[in-house]
């Protein structure tokens, strides 16, 4: 008896060609009479069918030539507009296929097919439009299996497998050889089982309906990718391109996989590139890849492990000293924290450019991150890469040095709520002072209870349904983790660590090591906030109000005293408030007007203590205080940005007076790193912490540059005289 499939490709290549007919064939592996099928329609009187063909046959340029002429003679035709937003879409054009795809919906408002496009659009850029799209499209179509396929992708993104394995099996109901909804299914297999050899059933029914489809094991290496498992994502990505060898999107997939790892990702991305496959991402890594030369590989050995620093060849020698120090202390404190030794070296590269950070993270410019972590490779933002205050690099480095050990001990199956949670509690836990305060956009989503609970928070993520939910995330479970560890103690949050190594959900984790059902917990960390924060999500509007007088009176340069009068009622609604336009900076300028110098420095220091970043007023409070504070405060400015030379001779002139030799020799090379224009000065300043710590031929090869800059400088001229007495 025939086949039902069979005999459907029967019927197929008996009919006149339709894009459907065609598509059918080279899913089904049928290449030869897929081409054969596509050239016929290229070779239609039809415009429509003509682009089709086209498309099919990889020439992009005519078919979008052929769409245009199509849609120009049909204006009324959704369907039209929809196939080419579709084009558009898969040739890296989301602007214009959006544009497209609402114009399809202007002519027909009930188009499913328009509403799957503007949810592959959004799926492109992980916005929560992407659900609601999808689910648009299924009520108006219930029965198409893209959408159902596409929401089994969203809903294994959020780490819901039961719901993606539900939709996947709607999407074969509706079409039982939906092979992407299998690769789905083959997914939620492979995420559940970590490392295994054993291959999930679902490949085995892909390979049944095309043994050489692989976009399946693409698709599950896009999953391993979102779940940070990029070890384990490199296997299916090679797989991918030995079953379909132009298969140029894995190919570009694997080559930045492999570029996050600190692999040679040029051969995979040149090889996609030259065949057409330019996205966004794969041009930009490659450009990337070209600045290599420019940086500079520092390699260290700590007690806890080895580690290589890629710094730009300009910051190199400024940096490393600091990257290394923050690292060793990092390391030796997770080690004894997580019980555990990293299997490898750890490397860190930082880079003086965001947007080349972000393409060495996404492939693409705009992540609004400052570092990300590849297991045992961290990405960040250098110092240099911000405006002054805008971040605490050090800070940063924490977070995903906390990252490095908590992927590592859980095989990276640890939910990314959890590790966010804990890289947010540790930084606090590290340095008071460190970590992001509560910010507006949090306290307005406290206010309009849009916490998500705990089950479901990896949602917002991945999928943010309003702005800066991300953030509103991080903040939500960096609390949850405070909260854990004053519930039951610090121990308590590695025992979870140990908990997620290996497959489970937050669910059964919540009941296994809090005695708590998820519902529960929420209630009770949720009063617990409520407690915590006091009444200042009440105060948010009265402070709002409040802050733009006290800005106002400022900007009229209104008296001092009501300045402090409003200024004073500012912080008490909201203290934690230390961004833009605080009142922090209002007070201390008041106060400096009345020569009040013991509240300019209790403002600043509360300042300080909150988190506040603000060089200029840190160098403010840092110019008011006796040495050891004042040395302390310019240490934390080297945390923040450490790009100013006179801040570092200002610390080193300190060091000496505090007798904290070794310190001044830091600052001091590192005011030499910077290229100061008084390098004579410079280097009279080392020689003079090399001769304090009893270094006598640095100070001895310094204090000599130093005459060879200004051969008359008679402080140097005394020094060396000195040293040679010795």
């Amino acid at each position: 008896m025939i086949g039902m499939l069979a005999a459907a490709l029967i019927l197929a290549a008996a009919a006149p060609p339709t894009p459907n007919s065609c598509a059918a064939l080279r899913l089904h592996g049928q290449v030869s009479q897929a081409q054969a099928c596509y050239q016929t329609l290229a070779q239609s009187d039809d415009l429509y069918l003509q682009a089709e063909g086209d498309w099919g046959l990889g020439q992009y340029d005519a078919a979008n030539t052929a769409f245009r002429a199509a849609v120009a003679r049909n204006d009324g035709n959704p369907l039209y507009r929809v196939r080419w937003g579709r084009l558009l879409q898969e040739r890296f054009n989301d602007t214009d296929a959006a544009a497209l795809f609402q114009e399809a919906l202007a002519r027909d408002p009930a188009d499913a097919d328009a509403y799957l496009g503007l949810a592959l659009v959004s799926a492109d850029g992980f916005d929560g439009k992407a659900l609601e799209y999808t689910h648009h499209a299924l009520t108006l179509n219930p029965h198409l299996a893209e959408a159902q396929t596409l929401l089994a992708t969203l809903e294994l993104e959020d780490s819901d497998p039961v719901a993606a394995a539900r939709a996947a099996d709607a999407a074969l109901a509706s079409d039982p050889d939906a092979l992407d909804a299998m690769a789905i299914h083959a997914s939620i297999d492979v995420l559940a089982t970590p490392n295994t050899a054993v291959p999930s059933p679902w490949l085995a029914r892909i390979a049944a309906v095309n043994p050489h489809y692989g976009r399946a094991q693409e698709i599950i290496a896009d999953q391993l990718v979102l779940h940070r498992r990029y070890e384990e994502a490199l296997a299916y990505y090679r797989k991918a391109t030995e079953l379909d060898p132009q298969l140029w999107s894995a190919h570009s997939a694997l080559g930045i996989d492999q570029m996050r790892l600190g692999q040679d990702a040029a051969p995979e991305l040149e090889l996609a590139y030259n065949n057409g496959y330019r996205d966004i991402a794969t041009v930009n890594t490659l450009r990337l890849l070209d600045s290599n030369k420019n940086f500079d590989y520092i390699h260290d050995q700590t007690p806890n492990g080895a580690i290589t620093l890629k710094l730009d060849k300009k910051e190199s020698a400024l940096l490393a000293p600091y990257f290394e120090r923050i690292t060793a202390r990092a390391l030796a404190a997770y080690s004894a924290k997580y019980g555990m030794t990293l299997p490898g070296p750890v490397q860190i590269d930082a880079y003086p450019n965001h947007d080349d950070f972000a393409v060495r993270s996404i492939g693409l410019p705009g992540l609004g991150a400052l570092g990300v972590t590849f297991g045992e490779v961290v990405a960040m933002d250098s110092p240099s890469a911000r405006p002054p205050g805008d971040f605490n690099w050090a800070d940063t480095l924490w977070h995903e040095l906390d990252h490095v050990y908590v992927l590592t001990a859980t095989q990276h199956l640890v939910p990314r709520w959890f590790a966010e949670g804990l890289a947010v509690h540790e930084e606090t836990e590290a340095n008071p002072e460190w970590g992001d305060r509560i910010t507006p956009d949090v306290l307005v989503a406290i206010s309009a209870k849009k916490l998500l609970p705990v089950a479901s928070l990896d949602q917002g993520f991945m999928h943010p349904t309003y702005p800066n939910q991300v953030i509103v995330s991080y903040y939500q479970a960096g609390r949850i983790c405070d909260f854990i560890e004053k519930k039951l103690g610090a121990a308590k949050l590695v025992e979870m660590v140990h908990d997620f190594a290996q497959p489970t959900t937050t669910s059964a984790v919540i009941n296994q090591a809090l005695s708590l059902t998820p519902l529960a917990f929420d209630t009770e960390f949720n009063t617990w906030l409520a407690q915590d924060l006091g009444p200042v999500p009440g105060n948010f509007n009265q402070w709002r109000i409040q802050l733009k007088a006290l800005a106002a009176a400022a900007e009229a340069k209104a008296d001092a005293g009501e300045i402090i009068r409003l200024g004073e009622a500012v912080r008490a609604l909201y203290p934690d408030y230390i961004y833009d336009a605080n009142a922090y900076g209002f007070l201390a300028a008041a106060y400096a007007a009345r020569n009040d110098t013991a509240h300019v420095i209790s403002t600043l220091t509360d300042y300080q203590d909150r988190g506040g970043r603000e060089p200029a007023l840190l160098l403010q409070l840092a110019a008011l205080e006796p040495a050891p504070a004042a040395a302390a405060t310019l240490e934390r400015i080297n945390y923040i940005y450490p790009m100013v030379a006179d801040n570092h001779r200002r610390l080193g002139d300190l060091d000496l007076q505090l007798n904290r030799n070794q310190e001044a020799v830091l600052e001091f090379n590192s005011v030499l790193a910077l290229h100061p224009l008084d390098k004579a000065g410079a280097e009279y300043d080392l020689a003079r912490a090399y001769y304090a710590n009893h270094q006598l031929d640095q100070a001895k090869d310094h204090v000599i540059e130093s005459l060879v800059a200004a051969h008359d400088f008679r402080p140097a001229q005394d020094l060396l005289a000195e040293i040679m007495k010795k």
